[in-house]
């Protein structure tokens, strides 16, 4: 090999923090095209469309941790924003920000924070920007699978008596996986070192109070989201724990190592919409997930389109909603807004710098784009069910109209949400 060509194969090697998974030696161009072969099939079911320019994610670029190494968007008050979610927070006299509610916030995300702190010495933040660890090693004895569909029924039945409200499982994808871990020391890039032979993913959907979330924006509904991410530590902590004891290897992750939102996809459990949000069933938007990398020998979930886009496509009740009008309109498009958006991906993409500069501005986490969804609701009685089925038909014009006559998705006064808590029938 001349020296020239050398060349060009270390300019074409991993850069420095790359996943073993993605292939070595390959140029950028030879990675999509292999890619394009593999999953045409599975992304032609969901609707997932790349394109000449797509490349893995860098996640140093994540808006969440752009606040602390890119000067443009580093500031004292989203300094604040985060230390007021860990500590005892800044209560203030207006509805929905008291200390109270502040209290009940910081009370939720309490079991996140302290797992994801816990390593925060060897510049890991666990769940977000570091895979969760577990103090199980992998059992040397393996439990041998004999019916691979039963075993998956089995897991994802294990997955709820945990805490899950949705399981499903995919193919482990590379394209997916972040090129790189943060190490929170420097916010410098670091390698993955994610165990070898990883072929599945089991995706879990926890479910956020759906009262709670009526109350957004406000830092009592930020109780909703940091309750939902303390569950999902506890719960990926218990069932990679019994995965390794079954002798085979299995990473545990919330926000970290991978985007989330095309394994959801994936494993079935919903459709992407406008506002960047899986949209389920069950749930609506109001879902967050976690995610576990294992050699499991699992059977994957086959996705079938369930209407959702095409209401999205239509719809723009979350854009009309969002105060700093970083959602878009029109239909998706393989556009980068930022350095904060992957490339080469065709769907929605929200202008991030733009939404988490209001969320410092309001010192809490904004959701009225969940809140306003049509899809946001209880789905208790037959009323929301009829709703989704004609909002996910061809009748979908009329589920338009209902819901902007029902006024389903008004803001909840937080004082309101605390005098039904104080009720001695709340739950029943």
């Amino acid at each position: 090999m001349s020296a020239p060509d050398k060349n060009k194969q270390a300019a074409n090697d991993p850069p420095e923090g790359w996943p073993a998974n993605h292939p070595p030696g390959l140029d950028m161009e030879e990675r999509r095209a292999g890619w394009r072969a593999r999953y045409a099939e599975s992304d032609k079911l969901v609707g997932i469309e790349t394109d000449e320019t797509f490349e893995p994610f860098n996640q140093r670029n994540d808006m969440f941790a752009r606040a602390f190494w890119d000067e443009t968007v580093q500031s004292d008050a989203a300094y604040a924003f985060f230390k007021g979610h860990a500590g005892v927070g800044n209560p203030r006299r207006s509805a929905g920000f008291t200390q109270k509610d502040i209290a009940l916030r910081n009370a939720s995300w309490a079991i996140s924070n302290m797992i994801s702190s816990r390593s925060a010495k060897d510049g890991k933040r666990e769940g977000f920007m570091a895979p969760i660890e577990v103090a199980s090693g992998v059992a040397e004895q393996r439990v041998e699978i004999e019916d691979s569909g039963e075993f998956t029924q089995e897991i994802k039945n294990l997955a709820r008596l945990f805490g899950a409200d949705l399981v499903g499982v995919t193919d482990y994808d590379e394209r997916w996986i972040y090129k790189s871990r943060v190490d929170i020391r420097g916010f410098k890039d670091v390698s993955h070192d994610m165990p070898e032979g990883m072929t599945h993913v089991i995706v879990m959907g926890h479910s956020m109070d759906h009262d709670l979330v009526q109350t957004y924006p406000s830092a009592l509904a930020g109780a909703a989201t940091g309750r939902e991410y303390s569950h999902e530590a506890a719960i990926v902590i218990q069932l990679v724990t019994y995965i390794h004891n079954l002798g085979y290897e299995a990473v545990g992750s919330m926000n970290d190592t991978s985007l989330v939102i095309p394994f959801a996809v994936k494993a079935g459990l919903g459709e992407y919409g406008r506002h960047q949000m899986v949209i389920t069933p069950e749930f609506g938007p109001r879902v967050r997930f976690s995610k576990i990398f294992t050699n499991l020998p699992l059977e994957i979930d086959v996705p079938k389109r369930l209407g959702i886009t095409e209401y999205c496509n239509e719809c723009t009740v979350c854009a009309d909603a969002c105060p700093p009008k970083a959602l878009p309109y029109g239909l998706p498009e393989a556009r980068q807004q930022n350095q904060s958006t992957i490339r080469g991906v065709k769907k929605w993409t929200a202008n991030c710098e733009k939404c988490f500069g209001y969320w410092v501005k309001i010192g809490t986490d904004c959701a009225i784009c969940m809140r306003v969804c049509p899809f946001n609701r209880p789905y208790k009685g037959w009323a929301d069910r009829l709703f989704f089925r004609i909002a996910t038909s061809r009748f979908r014009s009329l589920a338009r109209f209902w819901d902007k006559k029902s006024g389903r998705g008004e803001r909840v006064k937080p004082g309101s949400w605390w005098s039904r808590i104080a009720a001695p029938d709340f739950w029943r």
